[in-house]
């Protein structure tokens, strides 16, 4: 059994169907089908259950796939360690919720001044990319301050002061409590802030509207279609405009902290760890968020 059988099998896993994992793997077809045949003969259990519809794990196969995730992810930090040194490079894979307001300040100076590193960023809620964490999918993540996993190790980074905001016809708060909530998935810190306000106050949202980024939001909150809650860096640019206003709640709701998290039992490569000294670095400075065009 070679590492590379396992990597195509949690592909094949992940993916589904050899024709997806092929292509995320840029592998042949038929390379990816005689190595499964392969595993599975050295094993001798099949692995998948095969269907129109693709592939999927037989009770043997979930019971590897546990097993190959923790193997494969020990090998890739024994890499990190042997090849890390002073100057940072390889892979550095970081996820973030989207108001992050200086990231971008963040990722320039870090990127500028370590050439060799690969770096990537995925956004997501905060509940999600703790997970994603946690299961070594991400090496670290920007996310909002909740009860921190005792597997993890958090780096503040700034607080916040978050707002209620609507357009500018709304006159008084009673009235915004009528509007629709706009708002991330389930495991947004934003969004677990103004429910706790909601169900201290027994009121219950008449709609919850759900969308993917926050310039939908933002955009929709300006032309009326409801109410969000939402750090006031972020929108400042839109209020001086007079596109929208903000509404204060209690500094209980309001004021929330941006942390960034790593596994505390991963070993801190010179990769990571010049990320985290840039953070310290650039965390107070200003950065004017980039303003959208509301149609």
């Amino acid at each position: 059994m070679e590492f590379k059988d396992l990597e195509i099998f949690q592909m094949v896993a992940q993916k589904g169907t050899i024709t997806e994992a092929a292509k995320a793997l840029s592998y042949v077809q038929s390379n990816i089908t005689s190595r499964i045949h392969k595993l599975e003969t050295e094993l001798n259990t099949p692995l998948f259950n095969r269907h129109n519809r693709g592939m999927s794990l037989t009770p043997e196969g979930k019971k590897l796939l546990v097993y190959c995730e923790k193997i494969l992810t020990l090998t890739n930090e024994m890499r990190k360690v042997v090849q890390s040194g002073e100057d940072p490079s390889g892979k550095l894979e970081i996820g973030s919720v989207e108001t992050v307001i200086n990231l971008p300040t963040i990722l320039s100076a870090y990127t500028r001044k370590y050439k060799n590193v690969d770096l990537s960023l995925l956004t997501g809620v905060t509940e999600q990319l703790q997970q994603d964490v946690l299961n070594h999918r991400l090496d670290g993540a920007f996310v909002t301050e909740t009860d921190v996993h005792p597997d993890l190790v958090s780096h503040d980074v700034f607080q916040e002061e978050l707002v209620l905001i609507s357009d500018m016809k709304a006159t008084s708060l009673e009235q915004l409590i009528e509007e629709p909530f706009l708002c991330f998935s389930k495991g947004c810190g934003y969004r677990a802030r103004l429910e706790a306000w909601y169900k201290d106050q027994n009121i219950t949202p008449q709609k919850v509207m759900e969308f993917g980024t926050l310039e939908t939001i933002l955009s929709s909150v300006a032309v009326g279609l409801g109410i969000t809650y939402v750090p006031r860096s972020v929108v400042a640019h839109l209020e001086k405009r007079g596109l929208i206003q903000c509404h204060i709640l209690p500094e209980k709701y309001s004021k929330i902290k941006t942390i960034f998290i790593r596994r505390s039992n991963a070993y801190l490569t010179s990769t990571i760890e010049k990320f985290i000294e840039t953070i310290e670095h650039t965390k107070h400075e200003t950065t004017e968020p980039l303003s959208f065009i509301v149609n």
